[in-house]
This record gives structure tokens, C-alpha cells and sequence, in this order.
């Protein structure tokens, strides 16, 4: 182990030189990261210091290496520092990055900063990694904005303080103005603000999770849905607004496998929502629409809704399955609003009603507070499709068409 160490050290040491390399020492399950121009080793192998501190290499679980990549747009140009980084490959014209890695070696972190109204960045790679973004700006004309082509876990960190926005070019073939491949993870408390000018403001194809720590993720406008989201949603804090959207304002699919009819049974949590605290805030003003779609089950447990669905036939919430509210997590608190009319479709010349909460299944509420108001024509409060069962909690709807049932319905 510790010629191990030493041997990893040594050449890291002598390899590097550019400021961006990194190391991570880890040590119980938690790690640090230092730069590599701060670490000095024994002869022996013994120990190492990094950053003033000594550690015992027969103490340390692993080390990892890590290179940091940083993109500075600049009006019509853009700028690429990437060090000594080896299998990884950056393509500039103008002010469209395309960054292609083969890398599995080097954690890669990315810092993306500056600002451009004619500029991209395409990300294609095989392993994790993460990006900061660092009061970006960035518009493109030729398809996404950021358009992350990695599989994997991408985690995308908000910088404290700082403002990032993100527009995609109008009528191109791309899913999203921010588009991820892989599952994407988002802390930091910073702002995003998204417009999706061809179809979708962020898409992920699988989960997307909003850690407790995030800031606020802002879409104000686009052709289809808002948020849109592959396997699950779980947000745990920050403030999530959509507005100005034609399709859904958040919504999940089912992955399913390539007869595309069976959902895949590798994606747990397939198709399903979980809420457990933060603010969200959705306008649904299109026809026909829903401010959240679950297209499986959606568990709440913490966090405070305020949805308007004022578009004809559009509905604040609705859930495929099942819905259960409880606030085990923290408060809850839903304030939603059905101010539409009625909906006909052109072609079926079937009507649809415009309504705050509408389940398929069953809807369980064991705590919580959820206060839903219908003005519009015809509009409906709550519809609960199978059984409605109540335990705790306070529920206010001048209009509800549910089945009570004593006895808690099956939520699987």
C-alpha cells in the first residue's frame, strides 16, 4: 500500500504542470480535495502533506486524480484551458465548444463562465463528471446551449452568488436548451434561468435530483415542456419556477425498453415523482396542459406548491398512479388553483375540465395542508379516480369527486 501510494504520488508530482491538476484523498467516506503543486512526499512512503497537512498513507482508503477544465466564452469567441489532460480532445469554432473525452482515469471538472449570444457547448464522455457553472450566459444559434452527452451521473454545481442563463436556437432537432444524457444531480446556490425556444427547457433522460443545498432553477419559457424528465424527479430543496411553457410544466416519462411498450425494469422509480422539500411554482397556461405530470406514482413528503393552471382543460397536478402527501421531511403546504374552462379536442370532440388535483388511482393525505380553488368554468377542485383516504392533515376543496375510503388503499 504504500509503495502504492508513493509510486501514484511520485509520478503525479512529476507529470504535472498545469495548475489544474488535483488530487482527492479519501478517508473514511469522506474526501479533500488539493491541489498537486501542494504535495510533498517522505522518502520512505510513509506519509504526505498536502496543503500544510500530513497524512499517514497506511490511513488513507484511495486516492483519485482530478483535472479541471475551464470554458470562458467571450462574446463570438470561446477559450479552452485544459492543461496536460490526456484522452480528451476540445474542438473551438467561434463560440461552439465540442469537448470529447475518453478519459475514465481523471475525475474531469468543468468551470463554465463568461457570456455569449451565439455560443455552445457539446460534452461527449464515458465517465462521471462535473460541472460548475460560474455566471455563464449563453445563447445558442445552432442547437442546445449546453448539451451533455454522457450517460453517467453528471453533477452540476450552481456557483454561490452568481447568475447562469441558458437559450437554446428556435426550430432546431435538439430535445432541449439544456439537455443531459445521463442522470443529472444539481446543488450549489446560484441561479439558472432556461428558455427552450425549440422544444423542452431541461431535459434529462434519466433521474434528475435537486440537492437540498441548490439555489433556484427558473424556466421562463418553452415549446414544450418545462422541465421534462426520464426515470424520476426528486428535488429535496431550492426553488424550482416554470412559466411561459406550451407543453408541461414538470413531467416524467417511463423508460422503457426497445419495443418502447415495457418499461424498462432496470430504472427503479420508474416514471415517478418524489417531493421532499423546496418551493415550487408552475403556471400552466396552455390548453389541455398539467403543471406537474407524474406519469407513475408522486410522494410528497415536505415542500410548498403554489400552481395556477389557467389554460383550458389544464390541470395543476396529475398523477398516473397513485399520490401520497405527508411531510415527514418538513412542512407541506399546496396552493393550487384551477381558474380554466373547459376543453375540447378538435378531433374527438371530447371535453376535458380544468382541474387542481387529478389522480388515476388512489390518493392518500397523512399530513399536510392542501388548498385547492376552482373558478373556472366547469373546473373541478380534486378527482380522485379510485379511493381518497385521509388520516391527518387538512384538505380544503369546494369541489371533490373522490370515493373516502376508512382504510389506507394500496399505494404499490
Amino acid at each position: 500500500m504504500k509503495k502504492f501510494f508513493s509510486l501514484l504520488l511520485l509520478l503525479a508530482v512529476c507529470t504535472m504542470v498545469s495548475a489544474q491538476e488535483y488530487m482527492r484523498i479519501w478517508q473514511n467516506g469522506e474526501n479533500v480535495k488539493v491541489p498537486l503543486s501542494e504535495v510533498t512526499y517522505s522518502d520512505n512512503g510513509a506519509s504526505f502533506t498536502a496543503e500544510g497537512q500530513t497524512y499517514q498513507t497506511s490511513q488513507v482508503d484511495s486516492i483519485t486524480f482530478v483535472h479541471i477544465i475551464t470554458v470562458t466564452w467571450d462574446g463570438a469567441q470561446a477559450n479552452v484551458e485544459k492543461g496536460n489532460v490526456l484522452g480528451v480532445d476540445c474542438s473551438v469554432e467561434g463560440a461552439d465548444v465540442v469537448i470529447t473525452s475518453t478519459n475514465i482515469h481523471n475525475e474531469l471538472e468543468f468551470v463554465l463562465q463568461g457570456a455569449s449570444t451565439n455560443g455552445s457547448l457539446t460534452y461527449n464522455g464515458t465517465y462521471k463528471c462535473k460541472f460548475y457553472l460560474n455566471g455563464l450566459s449563453l445563447t445558442s444559434q445552432k442547437g442546445a446551449a449546453l448539451d451533455i452527452l454522457c450517460g453517467k451521473r453528471i453533477d452540476l454545481i450552481l456557483n454561490e452568488g452568481t447568475d447562469n442563463v441558458l437559450a437554446d436556437a428556435p426550430n432546431g432537432t435538439q430535445k432541449a436548451a439544456f439537455y443531459c444524457k445521463g442522470h443529472l444531480e444539481v446543488e450549489g446556490g446560484g441561479s439558472l434561468t432556461v428558455t427552450g425556444k425549440a422544444r423542452h427547457g431541461i431535459c434529462t433522460k434519466e433521474y434528475l435530483e435537486i440537492k437540498k443545498s441548490t439555489g433556484s432553477i427558473t424556466v421562463n419559457g418553452a415549446e414544450s415542456d418545462g422541465i421534462h424528465v426520464g426515470q424520476y424527479f426528486l428535488m429535496k430543496g431550492g426553488t424550482v419556477t416554470v412559466s411561459g411553457q406550451k407543453g408541461d410544466g414538470i413531467q416524467t416519462e417511463i423508460l422503457t425498453l426497445d419495443d418502447d411498450v415495457t418499461p424498462n425494469p432496470d430504472k427503479e422509480f420508474n416514471g415517478q415523482i418524489f417531493i421532499r422539500g423546496g418551493n415550487i411554482n408552475v403556471t400552466v397556461a396552455a390548453d389541455d396542459k398539467k403543471g406537474i405530470k407524474s406519469a407513475d406514482k408522486m410522494t410528497v413528503n415536505g415542500g410548498t406548491f403554489t400552481i395556477v393552471a389557467s389554460g383550458k382543460g389544464s390541470k395543476g397536478i396529475s398523477v398516473a398512479r397513485h399520490l401520497l402527501v405527508n411531510e415527514d421531511n418538513e412542512s407541506t403546504v399546496m396552493q393550487i388553483r384551477a381558474t380554466g374552462g373547459v376543453y375540447e379536442d378538435e378531433e374527438t370532440e371530447e371535453e376535458s375540465r380544468c382541474m387542481g388535483i387529478k389522480v388515476t388511482q388512489n390518493m392518500a393525505v397523512t399530513a399536510g395542508k392542501i388548498m385547492v380553488s376552482n373558478t373556472g368554468s366547469k373546473s373541478r377542485g380534486i378527482k380522485v379516480d379510485g379511493l381518497y383516504y385521509q388520516t391527518s392533515g387538512a384538505t380544503v376543496s369546494a369541489n371533490k369527486k373522490v370515493t373516502t375510503t376508512n382504510t389506507m388503499p394500496p399505494m404499490d
